[in-house]
């Protein structure tokens, strides 16, 4: 009998072990410095912060609807009804956005720029990629739509989780802004993660993915597998520019290239030669500006 006592806690221990970590992992995945981030940004030349500084700017809190505020800068040089809206990745800030943020400043948008839930002066305790944040995202555009008026073109910029975000957003709730602009999302979260777990875990992932998802559901409250933009492509019918570097090794080109295949109606893709995850702007910033024209002259 003593021994069945031995296995039983042997295997409790395991389930609890295995779902605590993997949902963690996933929940908490430790987060850049913001220092780190703005220091970064400056030593590179896509943040100078003199010209940042002397932006006409207007900082906002927006209420999640699930129970947070989340700081929004509005930044609005021009007299245009023309906006863009930046959604930042997983472990980065609002101050990563800036350099999105510039190439459409200077094509004539005003743009907002915030911070996720958990990440910069946002609130909220876990990273969701995707799933809550596609609510934080209507609330933005929703708080844009009140101040400024209905008559609007709006345009969402996204890289990484950003980019899951916003196709999660127009898929899943409402096709709510006239084109999209999705940097290096994945198209599968249940995909995304296993294919992490082959480079991070030396188990099969059959011994590991079910506790997890388990964990994150018994934990954060929704299933992996509900944080899937590509079921929802068919539902979005405005544009999208779809950005991927070739070499991202974090989340696979091939995942954008599904997506790509997957949306109906008009579509632009970018495949960057040069760069690994979230790097394509960086290593090619005048064909991904290039590409970006191309794609305004479709939408506007």
């Amino acid at each position: 009998m003593k021994k069945w006592w031995l296995v039983i806690a042997g295997l409790l221990s395991y389930i609890i072990g295995v779902g605590l970590y993997f949902s963690n992992r996933i929940m908490y995945m430790k987060k850049k410095e913001d220092a780190f981030i703005q220091n970064r940004e400056i030593l590179a030349k896509r943040l100078v912060r003199e010209d940042f500084d002397n932006l006409p700017k207007t900082e906002f809190w927006v209420s999640s609807p699930s129970g947070y505020p989340l700081k929004c800068l509005f930044v609005e040089p021009h007299q245009t009804n023309k906006w863009m809206v930046i959604s930042h990745g997983v472990t980065e800030n609002k101050v990563n956005s800036i350099k999105y943020m510039n190439i459409f400043l200077k094509r004539g948008y005003n743009a907002i720029i915030y911070d996720h839930r958990r990440h910069g002066d946002s609130g909220g305790k876990t990273s969701s990629y995707g799933h809550y944040e596609k609510l934080d995202l209507k609330a933005v555009i929703d708080e844009l739509k009140r101040l400024k008026g209905p008559d609007l073109t709006i345009g969402i910029h996204g890289e990484s989780m950003g980019a899951a975000t916003l196709l999660l957003y127009a898929g899943m709730l409402e096709d709510g802004a006239d084109f999209y602009i999705s940097d290096c999302p994945f198209s599968n979260f249940e995909d995304q993660i296993q294919h992490q777990l082959k480079s991070e875990i030396p188990l099969p992932s059959w011994t590991v993915f079910p506790l997890g998802r388990l964990f994150i559901k018994l934990r954060d409250g929704y299933w992996t597998n509900e944080v899937s933009p590509i079921k929802y492509m068919k539902n979005i019918h405005s544009p999208v520019l779809f950005i991927h570097s070739e070499k991202d090794t974090f989340i696979p080109v091939s995942m954008t290239m599904d997506l790509y295949a997957a949306k109906e109606g008009p579509k632009q893709l970018y495949i960057a030669k040069k760069g690994a995850h979230a790097q394509s702007y960086n290593e090619n910033p005048q064909e991904y500006e290039a590409q970006i024209d191309q794609f305004l002259k479709l939408v506007e």
